[in-house]
């Protein structure tokens, strides 16, 4: 006789010998592989956009979902030479959601500051800032302070 154990989240089934021995009525349908590929990519073969792709880390369908929708449908079918340049309006929207949803979409500052890395101040004093390039008259063009290969 099958006893079940349903404490906690999972569900525990045991079952007898005699149980065990019957063969399993289950039948497995066998799956297309190309068809299992298709599905999970962005651009689905319809030339449709694919919302549930893994890829898109969820930003379909959060609180700016909507608006991220928009301006990746439109850049997606921008006929631009410079895909997308058509589409800033809706990329502007995004943003200013975006940022009146600043705990859930920190700026990049934000992040510095909140999570800074252990080696932060070191790469601080090691990493040049344009300040460290002089274009001034007196020490000449940029390029004859930079080194070149010969």
């Amino acid at each position: 006789m099958t006893a079940i154990n349903g404490e906690g989240k999972d569900q525990v089934i045991f079952v007898t010998k005699e149980e065990h021995e019957i063969p399993s009525t289950v039948e497995l349908v066998e799956e297309d592989s190309n068809e299992d590929n298709e599905e999970k990519g962005l651009i689905l073969p319809t030339g449709e956009i694919n919302w549930d792709c893994p890829c898109l880390g969820g930003m379909a369908s959060g609180v700016c979902g909507e608006q991220f929708k928009t301006a990746f449908t439109c850049f997606h079918l921008s006929q631009e030479e410079l895909k997308g340049s058509d589409c800033l309006e809706q990329f502007r929207s995004m943003q200013e959601c975006f940022g009146q949803h600043p705990e859930l979409f920190p700026q990049e500052d934000d992040l510095q500051t909140a999570y800074p890395g252990p080696d932060s101040e070191q790469k601080q004093k090691d990493s040049p800032s344009i300040s460290d390039f002089s274009t001034s008259e007196e020490s000449g063009p940029l390029s004859s302070q930079l080194p070149i290969a010969t």
